[in-house]
């Protein structure tokens, strides 16, 4: 594509093509810092080009174009690598040779079809001729025979249509994306002649000139001093504004791209990418590397494979569902609590409230049990062994990619030090064991000490967030005697589920209120600890926002799963915080609803938050930009540049907010699922979206990322192993103390009919519900009132000799609870164990491949300096040699 000349991304020369774009304001006091920073810019080898901005006087671009030679010096000592000699391999001529004998074979069967249509129609004709005329016998044969090759016909066409999956790109509609076809190495001048270089401003790809510019605009100097360094520093001090690659041209144009072909790069991104009409379709991430580089192509690759795999997990989520829908009527305990009108329960708070019949919680019964039933234990297990497959499977599909997109030995060769890092130790250096030159080094002491800091920074942020759990704890406590009391008679009816309702309310207020501090404080503490190298600073800031993001996220629904309604006592003597508020009981029906209630708001508020953020906000905003354009200037020509200057910059932090967002994600649909086994269909639906939303936000609402270069998703792969290791023993806690699976499980094999004997057509739950509530005599309240309420424990009835205390079979439930967690977890464990044996993280034909292609990378740069040898003989004269000298 000539998208460089078309777009105006050129010099006014017309031949030097824009690497990257400075901007400043005119009225910015800080014009020598700017004069000595461009000064070092060109000293090292950069052309730079000053603009006025177009809609406003007061801006400046300043346009930078990076030289061949200067290329060629950074390209060298960044180890970039470059193509050098085509590949070829023997399963490769196998595959041509067995595809042009096809084509042969295909072409002599269509000779030997038209030569025998042309034997049978003379044959026809010479009957005819002989006969002067043609039986009807004969002419239904041939009508036949001809029906029957168009129906044949008609039928290959259906095939052919059926067999085309439609979420596969059309791979001719990315005309220039070729598969890489060469081995590639290090680039070195002195080795210059080994290279394929058909077209000096073609050789080095966009992403790799932009990311040589701002290697250089990081470590050049704008004042005296060895701190005095780096473009973040000018732009933090305000001396520009903002930095930034170009985009390629506009991403939509009035031509249509089937028939006049795409404009650009990103144009062609828009079209088979960023449109919402195209979210069934598989992403080009070939296409995405090339524009946005290695490091933005792996997370939308982790991200469609994330969602891909969340398909069968949504699937088999909603068959529990669905599974508790049908079967919901037929629930003996379902059935008992609806049928309980005699049955009166004591009350859940102490002022306002009065008893209820245990029928009036028919409904949550029902509801409960659409998320507690008997697929609930299976589907756990399932979610575990998934989130296993997941994360082994999603590691074989990265070595396939970076062996495609030739990250193979990237990590070894590139990675550099951070700029800040290099002022603050650059007296204290040591000799670097691989590369044996002079590296600056901070004391272990230093080191340990600022880690110190660090970690108490952490843990004094996660303090803040159990402080704001338990302050919405207590405003449960205070506002349920409200709600009972209520004047509206649907919220006096229903004030627990208004008070959980409330209350998630007011934990989602808090909870995105704290995330704004944590991104400061976690920004504040990553700098302190000064990270060697920038996949260290982002690995140590994205561990600390997901801690912080996470227990901030989880933490309410901790205290819901494991602690609603553990401590409360028993009527009589319920246990008061501070003396005075008495603790929350759950729901008649059990504490899952609330468990469900909480997950279910926070997640689905949560996503349109983010989805807003993500792209509500940047909209406003560039309409706004372009409103103050369009009222600035009439008919004025805007630059590409400054289009792209008007757009939204990229978050500071990069990909952190995304992956953050997917991660904690992750965290809901596999840590509480037993509670909500349709969190995988939510995070299937939203990231459907969050797909499309986040191409369309990277290719039209945000300025050209710098295209970074990534072997993998880096620290995020940990945490999400150790997100799977959790969720074991989450989901085996929520199936033993949360739901009612043990106690159901312990009266149907110790107390209940079949506790001896198996009748047959005999429910061995009956009777279960009246088994599960203990009796409590009204008289002791002091309320005037005389009989028994129930309520959900297991103690003595004030009849027996040890009144309210623990009975055997409450001793049995907890004795099988935590067998069933001991049993859950080393199965889970296990099996997980072995999955992640069976599957390596490399397929073995690609490890042996990379083994081949490395050992023929190194023959070939031997075979092609001895070639250049024995050419600089010839032209001296000297006796050539076919080997080694």
């Amino acid at each position: 594509m000539n998208y460089i000349a078309s777009s105006g991304l050129l010099f006014k020369d017309g031949k030097k093509r824009i690497d990257y774009i400075l901007v400043y304001r005119k009225t910015n006091i800080q014009y020598d810092k700017r004069n000595t920073f461009e000064k070092n810019l060109r000293a090292e080898g950069l052309m730079l080009e000053k603009e006025p901005a177009v809609a406003n006087p007061d801006i400046m671009f300043i346009k930078i174009h990076i030289p061949w030679d200067t290329l060629c010096k950074y390209a060298e000592r960044l180890s970039i690598r470059v193509p050098f000699r085509k590949k070829c391999y023997y399963t490769d001529q196998k595959n041509k040779s067995m595809s042009r004998q096809r084509g042969r074979d295909q072409a002599t069967g269509r000779e030997n079809y038209t030569l025998q249509k042309d034997i049978g129609e003379m044959g026809s004709h010479q009957h005819c001729g002989a006969e002067n005329m043609i039986s009807s016998t004969e002419l239904f044969c041939l009508v036949s025979e001809t029906s029957k090759f168009r129906v044949q016909n008609y039928f290959k066409r259906i095939k052919k249509w059926m067999s085309q999956n439609p979420m596969v790109l059309d791979k001719s509609a990315f005309p220039e994306l070729e598969e890489s076809d060469c081995y590639t190495g290090p680039f070195s001048r002195a080795r210059i002649h080994h290279f394929i270089i058909n077209n000096k401003d073609t050789f080095f790809s966009n992403a790799t000139r932009s990311r040589i510019v701002y290697h250089m605009l990081e470590r050049t100097k704008y004042e005296n001093g060895i701190s005095k360094v780096g473009i973040r520093k000018l732009i933090n001090n305000g001396s520009y504004i903002a930095a930034f690659p170009p985009h390629e041209g506009a991403y939509k144009s009035s031509l249509p791209i089937k028939t006049h072909g795409p404009q650009n790069n990103r144009h062609l991104l828009y079209e088979r990418w960023a449109r919402w009409g195209m979210w069934y379709k598989h992403q080009p991430l070939d296409l995405i590397r090339l524009y946005f580089g290695e490091k933005i192509g792996l997370y939308f690759a982790w991200l469609g494979w994330y969602t891909g795999m969340l398909i069968p997990a949504a699937v088999v989520g909603l068959c529990v569902f669905f599974y508790g829908l049908v079967t919901m009527n037929e629930s003996q305990v379902s059935q008992e609590i609806c049928k309980a009108t005699e049955v009166f329960m004591c009350p859940l708070c102490d002022k306002n409230c009065s008893l209820q019949r245990l029928n009036d919680s028919c409904i949550y019964a029902k509801v409960t049990y659409l998320f507690d039933n008997g697929g609930t234990v299976f589907f756990a297990i399932f979610m575990a062994i998934w989130a296993t497959v997941f994360l082994e499977f999603w590691k074989r599909r990265r070595s396939i990619l970076t062996y495609a997109w030739d990250l193979i030995e990237w990590e070894e060769e590139e990675e550099t030090v951070r700029p800040q890092f290099e002022a603050k130790y650059y007296r204290m250096e040591v000799i670097n064991p691989i590369t044996g030159k002079p590296e600056p080094h901070q004391p272990s002491s230093d080191k340990v000490t600022r880690l110190l800091v660090s970690v108490s920074g952490i843990f004094f942020m996660i303090s803040l967030v159990i402080t704001a759990v338990f302050a919405v704890v207590v405003y449960r406590l205070v506002v349920m005697e409200q709600f009972a009391s209520f004047k509206w008679n649907f919220i006096k009816q229903h004030w627990q589920f208004a008070t959980s309702g409330a209350a998630v309310c007011i934990n989602f207020i808090i909870i995105m209120l704290l995330n704004l501090a944590y991104e400061k404080v976690a920004y504040l503490l990553t700098n302190l600890e000064y990270p060697r190298t920038e996949s260290e600073w982002e690995n140590s800031f994205a561990l600390k926002m997901f801690l912080f993001q996470f227990v901030n996220l989880n933490s309410s629904i901790f205290y819901i799963a494991f602690f609603l309604g553990r401590f409360v006592g028993h009527p009589g003597k319920y246990n008061k915080l501070f003396e005075r508020w008495r603790l929350e009981e759950c729901h008649p029906s059990g504490c899952l609803i609330d468990l469900c209630l909480q997950m279910g708001v926070i997640m689905f508020l949560k996503q349109i938050w983010n989805n807003f953020m993500e792209l509500g906000y940047p909209l406003i905003q560039n309409w706004w930009s372009r409103h103050k354009i369009k009222r600035g200037i009439q008919d004025a020509s805007i630059p590409q540049w400054e289009n792209d200057w008007n757009l939204q910059p990229m978050n500071i932090h990069g990909l952190m907010d995304e992956y953050l967002e997917m991660v904690l994600q992750f965290g809901f649909t596999t840590i509480f699922v037993a509670a909500f086994p349709l969190a995988p269909l939510l995070a299937l639906l939203n990231n459907i979206i969050e797909i499309r939303l986040d191409a369309y936000k990277f290719v039209t609402q945000w300025r050209r990322p710098l295209p970074a270069r990534a072997t993998d998703i880096g620290i995020w792969l940990g945490i999400l192993e150790g997100i799977g290791i959790l969720a074991v023993i989450t989901n085996a806690f929520v199936i033993a103390i949360t739901s009612d699976y043990i106690p159901r499980f312990v009266y149907e094999y110790k107390y209940g009919p079949c506790a001896n004997h198996v009748k047959q057509n005999e429910n061995c739950l009956k009777g279960y519900v009246n088994n599960s509530l203990s009796f409590f005599n009204l008289s002791e309240l002091g309320m005037g009132k005389s009989g028994y309420c129930r309520y959900r424990d297991y103690r003595g009835p004030p009849w027996s000799s040890k009144p309210y205390e623990f009975t055997l079979q409450y001793w049995h439930i907890l004795a099988a609870r935590l067998a069933f967690i001991i049993v859950f977890e080393h199965l889970v464990f296990g099996i997980k164990s072995f999955i992640a044996y069976l599957i390596p993280d490399i397929p073995k034909g690609l490890r042996e491949r990379i083994r081949r292609e490395k050992y023929l990378v190194q023959e070939m740069m031997y075979e092609a300096e001895l070639e250049h040898l024995q050419q600089q003989r010839r032209k001296s004269g000297q006796p050539i040699h076919h080997e080694w000298p």
